[in-house]
C-alpha cells in the first residue's frame, strides 16, 4: 500500500513538472508582427520616433521578443507628401501583445486621431495675388485674412492696391511672421495689418473676416472648411490658390499663367445666406 502511494506521488510530481515546463514554454518571449498599409510608396515610417528603412505602400515589421504578462504600446508615424507644399504627419498609438500579428491601415485619416501638417512656404506669384484679390472683389469695406500668409504679400497687396480696410495674416513659422511685419513696415501699412504666429488648424472663429485667402493644400482646406462655413458671415468670400475643397463646388474659377508658362487655378466660394 505504501509503495502504491509512493508511485502515485511520483507520478503526480512528474506530471506537475511536465505541466509547469509546458506552461513556461507557452509563455516565453515572442515578437509582434505589424503590417503597415500606407497611402504612398515614398512615405517615411517611424516606430517610436525611429525612422525605418523599408519602402513601398505595404511594409512588414517585427518587434524584438516581448515578455508575456505586460502591456506594450508602439507609436507608429507615417510622413508623406501629397503635393509639393504639404507634409502630412499621420500617427497611431497601438497596444500589442507578445506573439500578436496585426495590420495597421494608415491610408486614411482617423477622425479620432487627426493628422498634423507642415506647409512648405512657396511664394504666390504676383499675378496670382492680383487674380485672387480681383476674383474676391476686394474693396474698402473688406477685412482680408490670409491663412498660411508666408511673407505677407497677399494682405499687403489687398491694403495697398485694393484699399481693403484691414488685413490679418496667420502663419506657423515665426520667421515668416517677422518677415511679413518687415514688408508691411516698408509698404507703410503696419497700422492696417496684423501678422500672428499660429497653426491655422487651431483657428476656431473667422467671423471677423469678409475675405479669406488660402494656399495650403486640399487636405488642409478640408479641415478648415467646417470653420469657414460655420463662422463666416453671408456674403463673405473664400479664395484658394490651386487647391479645392472636396465636393464643395466653387462659384467661380480663374486660370492665371505665370512667367514660366505654368497654369495656376484660383477658386472662389461665397458664403450664402
Amino acid at each position: 500500500m505504501i509503495r502504491c502511494v509512493s508511485l502515485l506521488a511520483s507520478l503526480l510530481l512528474t506530471l506537475g513538472l511536465i505541466g509547469a515546463a509546458a506552461s513556461k514554454q507557452t509563455r516565453k518571449a515572442q515578437p509582434v508582427q505589424v503590417r503597415v498599409l500606407l497611402p504612398q510608396e515614398d512615405a517615411k515610417v517611424f516606430f517610436d520616433d525611429e525612422l525605418t528603412k523599408q519602402k513601398g505602400d505595404e511594409r512588414d515589421f517585427t518587434s524584438p521578443p516581448l515578455e508575456p504578462g505586460y502591456r506594450y504600446t508602439y507609436k507608429i508615424t507615417a510622413k508623406f507628401w501629397p503635393n509639393n507644399y504639404t507634409e502630412v504627419i499621420r500617427t497611431r498609438v497601438v497596444e500589442v501583445k507578445p506573439g500578436q500579428q496585426l495590420t495597421l491601415d494608415l491610408r486614411q485619416e482617423d477622425p479620432k486621431q487627426l493628422d498634423d501638417y507642415k506647409i512648405r512656404f512657396v511664394p504666390t506669384p504676383d499675378d496670382v495675388v492680383e487674380a485672387m484679390c480681383e476674383i474676391a472683389k476686394v474693396g474698402k469695406d473688406d477685412v482680408v485674412y490670409d491663412l498660411g500668409c508666408g511673407d505677407g504679400r497677399i494682405v499687403i497687396t489687398a491694403i495697398t492696391d485694393y484699399k481693403a480696410k484691414r488685413g490679418v495674416g496667420v502663419d506657423i513659422d515665426p520667421r515668416l511672421v517677422k518677415l511679413s511685419q518687415k514688408f508691411a513696415a516698408e509698404a507703410k501699412v503696419s497700422d492696417k495689418v496684423t501678422f500672428r504666429q499660429q497653426d491655422v488648424l487651431t483657428i476656431k472663429d473667422l467671423s471677423d473676416a469678409t475675405v479669406v485667402m488660402m494656399y495650403m493644400g486640399e487636405d488642409v482646406n478640408l479641415r478648415l472648411m467646417p470653420i469657414l462655413k460655420s463662422t463666416l458671415k453671408p456674403g463673405s468670400r473664400i479664395v484658394s490658390h490651386d487647391f479645392k475643397m472636396g465636393d464643395w463646388k466653387p462659384d467661380a474659377t480663374k486660370v492665371v499663367q505665370d512667367e514660366f508658362g505654368e497654369d495656376h487655378f484660383v477658386y472662389l466660394w461665397t458664403i450664402k445666406k
